[in-house]
């Protein structure tokens, strides 16, 4: 398993650097993110009962993807999410878990990838995805 320097293979700077570790193995990322009370995203969503939005859930899932195309891109390009599919958030996500990552990347064609990850949370199923990219220029 290889570990990521996610300051160097992600393009994402705080505080929308959301990973808190990445590595690679053949050809799956795994991510790894520990839900702080003090998360930006977290203020007002909920009041006495936040939980991770979505949104926010499917950009870990991305920046995971993020790590594993890492060795495919050259300087000057950029990851740009292009399509998210079939989304399913199945438990919720809450301040003080560990949401942990396993992205795919399923299909590339040129400049295009399709990946498939899914969210766990103590080995319970969080969400799952299939999402798109383009690698593209600055």
């Amino acid at each position: 398993m290889i570990q990521i320097d996610l300051a160097q293979a992600l393009p994402h700077r705080a505080p929308m650097l959301l990973l808190d570790a990445a590595s690679v193995e053949a050809d799956v990322a795994y991510g790894k993110k520990r839900i702080r009370p003090e998360e930006f995203f977290l203020q007002g969503h909920f009041p006495g009962d936040p939980l991770v939005p979505g949104v926010i859930l499917c950009e870990i899932l991305a920046q995971s993807a993020c790590a594993l195309l890492s060795s495919r891109m050259n300087p000057g390009l950029l990851p740009f999410l292009a399509g998210l599919d079939g989304v399913r958030f199945r438990q919720p996500v809450r301040p003080g878990d560990l949401l942990e990552t396993e992205v795919r990347i399923i299909k590339n064609k040129g400049s295009f990838y399709w990946a498939t990850g899914k969210g766990f949370v103590a080995g319970k199923l969080c969400l799952q995805a299939d999402f798109s990219f383009v690698l593209t220029s600055k």
